[in-house]
Formats: structure tokens, C-alpha cells, sequence
């Protein structure tokens, strides 16, 4: 790779010859790591012209270079930064002249909250049993790839490169109008449609437009770990329940709530569905008590035992309820593109905020979604997705139920994970990292739940990203780091 002309530039106050200033710069960029073995430097002409300099100064400098060490000739190929070249020294710190008190002038409202890891090698390890990753082998990369490349096409070009300001994808909304929402019993119009950059970001514009430090934010306990960051980071007040087999109970919502946060189809971790009867009492208790309602149906596509309940907003009669869903979860997390639906004046608020922080999502993106949608090849991954899972579930099932490993959680209409517990006194916290050691990859309980300073004993298992062949040696692996970490 060759290294950019512009990177070179000479200081009117170096004190010493041309010669030396380039020789230094050169050398200066090697030692700093910019300059790597094997990049090609700019021929001496080239870098002569640059400079304003005489093409002889460069030549000189760059013999100098190559009696150090630093750079090598190729004949009439050009100068390289050599292969034994001096390696960047390792800094291990530097005295700082920092003087402020960033503990008091920031704290750390934003970071430091404990996350789900994912290593970003995790295709490494043989036995990834994590939630919401792309299984290559199964996404359809070349009809991605071809609608991507409509999407740059001139018919399409003034959309993808105008400012847009505050506008969505005319083609996007309308399939999330009437393909999408339509499917879970939602009928909106274009002004109560919002995309967004993922359903983390639907949830965090939610919070910002509906609470403030004197508003009540209820949510399930355990839950998704963004959502509880989220909420701190609003500062209003805040109230998790613990959920049972059918999600959160209706009568533990306090009377002062101002929002619930659910996952009613889905739970998340626990995978639990909440019943019919128990989604109209909630309803009918928002009604009551004047609250409204957060659905996140992240995963109401993975539905593959049964149909689908219906979406919480679909039964609402009031206006109470504000949808999110999301592509990432079914496409790739990559995408970065959910939506959310609301009564037109919270999404007129909530798109006046996304204006002010990243305008729209980018245009490209959501015109390749909408092709990738539009032309059929959306449903046809979500068949093959929902096959692939449902016979990867039935290994699940099979090798849990060989090796009597506890099952806290499992979603009856589908879904891509399981909730699990370990025996008395076994912390997940230390088992995934005993297993992390084996090639095995668990999601720990701890993120998703309240509280610190205890024994987590549950933990998530997802066979979205793991193939057919890895889950049952996978689990054995799992069961015999259990029996070892037994008190």
C-alpha cells in the first residue's frame, strides 16, 4: 500500500538541512507505527515536486534512509519502508499534564456499565453460543449485494445523496406500512412510521421524548441490558419488576408509572410469551392509571412453533402503545435499522430529535433494505432462517436434555435462544470465562439483571450463530465446566 503524498510537509522553524528534515520525517513516521514494513514511499520526483524541493535532496535523504535501515529499493519499483526497519516503541504511558478532575466534571453516567461480551473474533471459537449474530451460511449475500448495487444505480442516485434532513426512505416507509406492520396487526399511516439506526436507538429517542427526572420508568427485571443504560442515563425514576413464565405481571405495575418498557412476545433473556388475557389486562391497567406503553417485538419474525401473538399494539384501542421493531435482528446487526410506530404527534418529536443528532439514517442503507424487501428476498431468508433454527432447536433440546442441563426460560413460539440456570452455587460469571478457555462461548446472566455483589447462576444460550454440528459437543463441553465449578 502506498503511502500518501499528502502525509509529507516541510516546517518553515526546522532547525537544519532540507536533507535532514525529510530524513527525519520519514524516519519519524516509521517509528511512530504510520509507516508499516512493506509500503511503498513516493517516488523522489514526485516527493520533490511536492515539496518544492531539488529531486538530488530527496535522492540524498533517501540513501541515507537505506544505509539506517529504514528503507529499501526495488530497482525502478520505488523505495520501501524496510522489512528491518526499527518496530515502534512500546509506550507504556506518558506524564500527563492533565489538570482536570474528570471524575467530577463528567462522572461516568455513560460508561462502565456492565455489557453482554462479544468478542469481535467470535467466528474463532468453535462453540459461539451467542445471541444476535450473523451465520454467514445462511444470509443471502448475493441478492444483498446485487440490491445494493440498484441502490447506486442513477434512477436512485439524487435520494441516496441529498441531505434528506428529517425524511425516511419513501420505499422503506411504505413497505414497513403495509408488509411489515400489517403482519402484526398494525395499521399506521407514513406520519406514525420513524426508522432508525437499530431498535437501541428507537429506544434511547423513546426515552428522551417521554421522560425527564420527574417521570416513572417501569421495565422487567431481568431485561435487555441497553435498555437499563438507557433509562439511568435519563435520570428519571426507576422501577424494575421481575417477570414469571408469561412476562410481566399487570398488578406489579406501581400506580405512579408514566412508561412500562416490555418485551411481551419475546422476553428478553427469558424468552417467556406473554399470554392473550394478560396483554389486554395490561392494557387495561394503562388505560386505568394513565401510562403508556414501550412494546419491543425484536424478534416477533423467529416465530417458528406457532403463529406469532398478537402484537401488543394491535390491541390497543387508545394510542397508548409505541412499537419498535427491527431488521438488524433479522437480516445482520450490522445494518443498524429498526422503526419505530406511535401516534404521529410522539413521532413528530422523536424525528425533531433524530434530526438534531444524526439527521436520518443513511440513505443508501435503507434504499438497499427497501429493494432487499420489496423484491421478496427478505421473506425468503426468514423461511430458510426459521428452518434452520427449528432444526437447530431440536439439538438443543436433544443434547440439554442428555446432559440434564436446567432450562429457566424457553420460548414456545420459536425464537433463537434459551434461558438458562445453573446448580446451586455455580457463578456464570466464572463458567463463561472457564468455557471462553475451551473455544465455548455463554452469555452470563449478570448484565441482564438488577443487583450486584451475588451469585449469578442463569445465563443465555442462542443458536443463531452456532452451526448444527457444534451444538452437541458444544453443550457437553458446557455441562462437564458445570460439573468441575460444583461447590
Amino acid at each position: 500500500m502506498p503511502i500518501a503524498i499528502d502525509t509529507f510537509f516541510l516546517d518553515p522553524a526546522f532547525e537544519g538541512t532540507l536533507q535532514q528534515q525529510i530524513q527525519q520525517m520519514v524516519a519519524g513516521g516509521v517509528l511512530s507505527g504510520r509507516f508499516r514494513p512493506g509500503e511503498k514511499l513516493p517516488s523522489s520526483r514526485k516527493l520533490a515536486k511536492h515539496l518544492n524541493v531539488s529531486r538530488i535532496t530527496v535522492t540524498l535523504a533517501y540513501n541515507e534512509l537505506m544505509a539506517d535501515d529504514y528503507l529499501t529499493s526495488a530497482g525502478r519499483s520505488g523505495y520501501y519502508v524496510s522489512e528491518n526497519a526499527p518496530e515502534p516503541p512500546q509506550i507504556s504511558g506518558r506524564a500527563s499534564q492533565d489538570t482536570v478532575d474528570w471524575s467530577r466534571a463528567i462522572g461516568n453516567r455513560f460508561s462502565g456499565a456492565l455489557q453482554v461480551e462479544k468478542p469481535v473474533d467470535w467466528r474463532k471459537y468453535k462453540y459461539p453460543f451467542l445471541y444476535g449474530q450473523v451465520d454467514p451460511s445462511l444470509f443471502d449475500r448475493q441478492n444483498w449485494r446485487l440490491c445494493a448495487i440498484r441502490a447506486l444505480g442513477q434512477r436512485d442516485f439524487d435520494s441516496l445523496t441529498a441531505d434528506q434532513v428529517d425524511r425516511d426512505d419513501p420505499q422503506l416507509l411504505e413497505f414497513i406500512a403495509r408488509n411489515t406492520l400489517p403482519r402484526r396487526g398494525i395499521l399506521a399511516n407514513p406520519d406514525e412510521i420513524l426508522v432508525t439506526v437499530g431498535a437501541q436507538n428507537a429506544l434511547w429517542l423513546t426515552a428522551q421524548v417521554l421522560l425527564t427526572q420527574r417521570r416513572t420508568a417501569t421495565h422487567e427485571d431481568p431485561c435487555y441490558p441497553g435498555l437499563r443504560h438507557i433509562l439511568k442515563q435519563s435520570r428519571c425514576h426507576r422501577v424494575p419488576i421481575t417477570v414469571d413464565q408469561g412476562g410481566i405481571l399487570p398488578d406489579a405495575v406501581p400506580a405512579e408509572t408514566d412508561v412500562l418498557f416490555t418485551t411481551p412476545s419475546h422476553q428478553c433473556p427469558t424468552t417467556a410469551t406473554m399470554p392473550l388475557d394478560r396483554r389486554n389486562e395490561l392494557l387495561r391497567r394503562a388505560r386505568e392509571d394513565d401510562f403508556l406503553i414501550v412494546e419491543d417485538d425484536y424478534e416477533f419474525e423467529m416465530s417458528f412453533l406457532k403463529p406469532p401473538s398478537p402484537a401488543l399494539k394491535s390491541l390497543d384501542d387508545d394510542g397508548r402503545v409505541i412499537y419498535i421493531g427491527s431488521f438488524s435482528k433479522s437480516l445482520f446487526p450490522g445494518l443498524r435499522l429498526g422503526y419505530l410506530a406511535g401516534p404521529a404527534p410522539f413521532i413528530r418529536e422523536a424525528r425533531a430529535l433524530r434530526s438534531a443528532v444524526l439527521r436520518h439514517p443513511p440513505g443508501h442503507m435503507q434504499r438497499t433494505a427497501a429493494y432487499f424487501l420489496s423484491l421478496g428476498h427478505y421473506d425468503a431468508l426468514i423461511r430458510r432462517l426459521r428452518n434452520a433454527f427449528h432444526d437447530r432447536r431440536r439439538l438443543m433440546d436433544k443434547a440439554i436434555e442428555e446432559h440434564q442441563l436446567e432450562v429457566a426460560g424457553v420460548g414456545t413460539f420459536g425464537g433463537s435462544s434459551y434461558w438458562m440456570r445453573s446448580p446451586e452455587g455455580v457463578d456464570t460469571m466464572r463458567l463463561a470465562e472457564a468455557l471462553k478457555e475451551q473455544s465455548v462461548l455463554i452469555e452470563p446472566g449478570a448484565p441482564f439483571c438488577e443487583g450486584t455483589g451475588r451469585v449469578y447462576r442463569h445465563y443465555r444460550l442462542a443458536y443463531s450463530s452456532i452451526s448444527a454440528a457444534q451444538i452437541a459437543p458444544g453443550i457437553a463441553k458446557i455441562a462437564e465446566a458445570i460439573e468441575l465449578l460444583r461447590p
